[in-house]
This record gives C-alpha cells, sequence and structure tokens, in this order.
C-alpha cells in the first residue's frame, strides 16, 4: 500500500526528556490518571478539513500553498479515496483513537444531490473499511452547508425554502453516513446562521426555522436509531456579524425556548470563545453547570487578530483550567477532544501536520496531570467551598430552598447590620495554580 508519510514512524511517548521532536514528552495514553487512562480521559481527535484538507488559506491568501502528496490527481474522486488512505495513515501513526469529518471534506459534491450522495457512500464504505483495520472510531460527523453559493445567505436559517430543504437534505445523509460509521456524535455548527444585516432580516422567524430544522433532525435520529449525542457549537460571528449561536449561554437559551434542551448537548471550541469575548473555561463551566458539555474543540485564536485563526493549542494555563472543568462534570464521554486546529500557512511540510497535533495532545496531556493534581490536593476546591459556606446554614440555606421573602431578608438585615467585606483571594489563587504549573 503507498505511503503518503515517508520516513515517519508510529510516535510514541519517549518522556519530558526526549529531543525527538517526533516523540510524545507527557501524553502517554496508558498512563493512569485519577481513575482512566490518559487515552480514556482525553479521546482525542483528528480533523478531516483543517489536516488533510486544508491548503494553508487566510483572509488575504486564498489559494493552498501546500503539494500534498494524496492530491495529485486529476479525478477528484481518486483524490477523496487517496486522502482517506493517507488521513488514516497519519492518524495511525499518530496515535489519536478518533477523527472527525463534514461531508463535503470526504467526497466532492457532485451536480446533483443524487451524485453527490453516491460519491459520499463511495467513500464512506473506504472509510468504513480502514477503521476496521487501524481500530480507529468516529468521533463526530457534520454537514457543510456554508460553503456552496447556496448557502450564502444561511442554510437552516436562510429566507429561501428551497435553501432550506438542501440543507436538510444534506444533513440527513450526513446523519446516515455518522451512523454508518458508528459515529458517537453528530454536530451542528452555524458557519453561516446568522445575519450581516438587520435592516433585511426577520430575526425571529430565522430562529424558529432553525428550531424546526433542529426538531427535523431530532426526529430523524430516533428513526435511525441513532444512540449518539446531538451537539452544537457555539460560535459568535465571522462571515456573518452576528451568529444566532453565539456562545454557550445563547445556545442554552435558544434550546430551551425551543423546546430543544433534553435532545442536544454542546461542542465548545477556544477560538470561538475567545472570539466571544470569553476565555475557554468560561464557556466550558458555563455549559458543565447546565450538564451539557458534551465535547470540545480544542486549539486557539490570536488575540492580536480579528478572525478564526484555528491556531493547535500551546497555552498550559488553557489546557489545565479546561481539564479542571472537565474532571470535575467526571469526563467528556462520548464526546473528546478534537482538534479543529490548522498548522500555519508557511509550515508546508507533512512533518509539520505531526509537530501540531504532536504538541497540542502534550498541551492537554500536562493540564490532564495538573489539573487533576490541583483537584486530588483539594486547595482550590476547598476555597471555593469555604467561600460559599454561607448558603448552607441560616438564612442562606433557606433561600437556596425557596423558603424566604423580601420580608425575610429584611427582616435578617436589621438584626444584623453590615455585611463584612471578605477577600475573594484571586491573586492568591493564580500564584496556587503558577504552582502547580
Amino acid at each position: 500500500m503507498k505511503q503518503y508519510f515517508k520516513g515517519i514512524g508510529k510516535v510514541k511517548y519517549e518522556g519530558p526528556k526526549s529531543k525527538n521532536p517526533l516523540a510524545f514528552k507527557h501524553y502517554n495514553a496508558d498512563e493512569v490518571v485519577g481513575k482512566k487512562s490518559m487515552e480514556n480521559h482525553l479521546r482525542f481527535s483528528v480533523v478531516y478539513w483543517h489536516t488533510m484538507k486544508g491548503g494553508g488559506t487566510d483572509p488575504f491568501g486564498p489559494t493552498s500553498v501546500y503539494d500534498r502528496p494524496w492530491d495529485s490527481s486529476s479525478d477528484p474522486m481518486q483524490v477523496a479515496e487517496d486522502t482517506m488512505r493517507a488521513a488514516f495513515e497519519f492518524i495511525g501513526k499518530l496515535g489519536a483513537p478518533f477523527w472527525a469529518f463534514h461531508d463535503r471534506d470526504i467526497a466532492p459534491e457532485g451536480d446533483s444531490l443524487k451524485e453527490s450522495n453516491e460519491r459520499l457512500d463511495r467513500i464512506v464504505k473506504l472509510a468504513k473499511g480502514l477503521q476496521k483495520d487501524t481500530g480507529v472510531k468516529l468521533l463526530w460527523g457534520t454537514s457543510n452547508c456554508f460553503s456552496n453559493a447556496r448557502f450564502s445567505h444561511g442554510a437552516g436559517t436562510n429566507p429561501d425554502p428551497h435553501v432550506f430543504a438542501w440543507a436538510a437534505a444534506q444533513i440527513k445523509k450526513a446523519m446516515e453516513c455518522t451512523v454508518a460509521l458508528g459515529g458517537a456524535n453528530y454536530v451542528f455548527w452555524g458557519g453561516r446562521e446568522g445575519y450581516s444585516s438587520l435592516l433585511n432580516t426577520d430575526l425571529k422567524h430565522e430562529q424558529e426555522q432553525m428550531a424546526r430544522l433542529l426538531h427535523m433532525a431530532v426526529a430523524y435520529k430516533k428513526k435511525l436509531g441513532f444512540k449518539g449525542t446531538l451537539l452544537i457549537e457555539p460560535k459568535p460571528k465571522e462571515p456573518t456579524t452576528h451568529q444566532y449561536d453565539y456562545d454557550a449561554a445563547t445556545v442554552l437559551g435558544f434550546l430551551q425556548s425551543h423546546d430543544l434542551l433534553d435532545e442536544f448537548s454542546l461542542n465548545i471550541e477556544a477560538n470561538h470563545a475567545t472570539l466571544a469575548g470569553h476565555t475557554f473555561e468560561h464557556d466550558l463551566t458555563v455549559a458543565s453547570a447546565a450538564g451539557k458539555l458534551g465535547s470540545i474543540d480544542a486549539n486557539r485564536g490570536n488575540l492580536l487578530l480579528g478572525w478564526d485563526t484555528d491556531q493547535f493549542p500551546a497555552d498550559l494555563y488553557s489546557a489545565t483550567h479546561a481539564m479542571m472543568v472537565i474532571l470535575k462534570q467526571g469526563g467528556l464521554r462520548p464526546g473528546g477532544v478534537n482538534f479543529d486546529a490548522k498548522v500555519r500557512r508557511g509550515s508546508v511540510d507533512v512533518e509539520d501536520l505531526f509537530h501540531a497535533h504532536i504538541g497540542g495532545m502534550d498541551a492537554f496531556a500536562r493540564g490532564l496531570k495538573v489539573a487533576q493534581k490541583i483537584i486530588d490536593d483539594g486547595v482550590v476546591g476547598d476555597f471555593v467551598k469555604l467561600r460559599y459556606a454561607g448558603w448552607r446554614k441560616g438564612i442562606g440555606a433557606k433561600v437556596m430552598k425557596g423558603q424566604a421573602t423580601f420580608d425575610d431578608m429584611e427582616q435578617f438585615i436589621h438584626k444584623n447590620g453590615e455585611a463584612v467585606p471578605t477577600s475573594g483571594r484571586e491573586e492568591w489563587l493564580e500564584n496556587v495554580i503558577n504552582g502547580y504549573l
């Protein structure tokens, strides 16, 4: 069988002292942290779109600059097959247990929906065989309802019901492909589900349309017998001025108001959180507090730039804070840590794909170990518990049980007078985290 990553063997764990750029320094898949192995905690996933189909494009360079050995045929379906084989070679050598795809990444769109579906069936059959041969599993599938010109004004939120029907039909097939490949989840993310101008937009109508699309998806999930999780990935903007799935809190409110909260969880992306003006751990915490943190996209943005740069995660503080949230809720299963990230435009060698993923996996492995130690030691948790101790007794407990009134509050103040300020100890807590890192 043809090799696309010649000269690169299986990436192994060699420890922190290793100087080998193609070895893990911290990610040891079999190492037990807490009660689970690193592999089971992190459930790393390689994305198909950036890793295999990315061309190094950016807002000022829309043309591909990479020369990939799997992208040389003049036959688009041969390219699709070669790319799928290359993907599984890469994932196998990297040692990641999962992958993820958009429908239009794995198979090129045809001249009709029928032809597009037939192309997908051909590539899904190949992928199913490669999954069996390698043991790699599908974390999730999704549909690209944003690149084609028909989706210029959105897909599920498009003012034209003809386009809405296209999106629904395309998502139907993508869900079928996900089920055929044994996917653990199916993701919805609004590439263009928002508005550019309120002058030409019926916002209420568009949100109701989107809700109808999601209700259709729930019904079809049940018809398929799909036991996986339906996920929504928040994103605040780009390319639209405003996206309806702005952040975790917005999505949760949308799901609640449209009677969909029981059917969906959230897939939180770091770069999308920062574009919304939040930290990664903020949106993770909001989703987790609602019992709706299902999976994550591990990447980062450049805070000096204004677009979704999708860089590989390298910030140990961010990874540690993220893993603290994930560990506290007991993990991500059936979700995982999905590298929705791409190498930089100038990183033109296929070896750079390995360097990027190794770095990201090591960063989250270190974050996992540090987060587990912080939780085990209990210093931060004990302080937070103490800070809210007043709500477990007296007037605080009465409020939380729903037994207090405004009259009770007034009487309490008359009796107890002014509240005594207490320190939040922010600087000390930051020093504590620094001590672990």
